[in-house]
């Protein structure tokens, strides 16, 4: 699109008198307008050549064309720099859209309730001990997620080890040594420590625990998740 163009017209046209569809809606409600949420910030508009405001514009322009007398106003969702998470999810709460508020109160209530135990946060790569963040390792974690994702099997140290030492830089560690990451990641678990279970002269393994809550995030699961 260059910066002076229209969006492009419709190619269709609605029949006049098709019924339109109005999501069954209530006798007593019809619609009076719509909301375009749009997740772009600055710098990817900038890569595509464009900017905010003059896709805003052009979006104007083209409803000006196509709806004389639709009545429009826009603005734009800020966010802290270096705020994580997707572009629209950001735009959609904080221009307050119904769904992505009640996702985020059922979000927020859910970690409010698992003040006590285990939470392993497989989305945010986070292990919560009675609703603090434990001060794991890169490997302490990865060495906890491996077990619980395979909850129920036991792992042998040496699948350990070509597990989660497959990095060039790493310094691939003897068996034994699993023994000792494991002791290092007991204590940090303190009370809960019984939930990383020894098979003796096997490996380790990890079942199913009251204590212990596994979460995964919304929507697209963990790449590690099978």
């Amino acid at each position: 699109m260059s910066n002076s163009a229209l969006l492009e017209r419709p190619s269709t046209v609605r029949v006049a008198g098709a019924p339109v569809a109005t999501a069954d809606l209530p006798a007593t409600r019809s619609p009076r307008g719509f909301a375009l949420y749009v997740g772009l910030d600055e710098i990817k508009a900038a890569g595509a050549g464009v900017s905010l405001p003059l896709l805003v514009d052009a979006l104007r322009r083209t409803l000006a064309e196509l709806a004389p007398e639709a009545e429009t106003h826009a603005t734009v969702a800020l966010a802290p720099l270096g705020a994580g998470g997707r572009d629209l999810d950001v735009v959609r709460l904080a221009l307050q859209e119904p769904g992505a508020i009640a996702r985020s109160k059922a979000t927020a209530e859910e970690e409010e309730t698992e003040e006590s135990g285990v939470v392993v946060d497989i989305s945010r790569k986070r292990v919560l001990i009675d609703g603090d963040s434990a001060s794991f390792t890169y490997k302490e974690f990865e060495l906890l997620q491996y077990l619980v994702l395979r909850e129920g099997r036991t792992i042998e140290r040496a699948e350990l080890v070509s597990a989660l030492w497959q990095a060039p830089d790493d310094e691939t560690p003897g068996e034994r040594t699993i023994d000792v990451h494991v002791r290092r990641l007991r204590a940090k678990l303190g009370r809960y420590e019984d939930i990383v279970r020894t098979v003796r002269g096997v490996g380790y393994r990890f079942d199913r625990h009251a204590d212990v809550v596994i979460r995964y995030g919304h929507g697209t699961p963990s790449p590690d998740r099978f």
